[in-house]
């Protein structure tokens, strides 16, 4: 025979049945525990998501370099150059 006898399954079947099957408070208390479980794991994606998008928005604020250069309407014109075509 295998590593369980009929009667090991039957009890298996049974506690089963008790935890999860009919209309139970252990079956209702177990559904609701399903569902808290998924909305967690819901969350815990929703914040990954967001912390890394908030990640993403702050790198380019902390390199961006401010614009310290001020023109005036007296420029000197800018030399053209021009490359040699061989």
């Amino acid at each position: 025979m295998g590593a369980f006898s009929i009667w090991h399954w039957v009890i298996v079947l049974v506690v089963v049945l008790i935890l999860f099957g009919g209309k139970g408070k252990l079956s209702g208390i177990m559904g609701d525990f399903g569902k808290g479980l998924k909305n967690f794991k819901d969350q815990v994606k929703s914040n990954k998501k967001t912390e890394e998008t908030e990640l993403i928005n702050e790198v380019p604020e902390k390199n961006a370099k401010p614009n310290k250069k001020k023109t005036s309407a007296k420029s000197s014109p800018k030399k053209k150059t021009t490359k040699n075509k061989s």
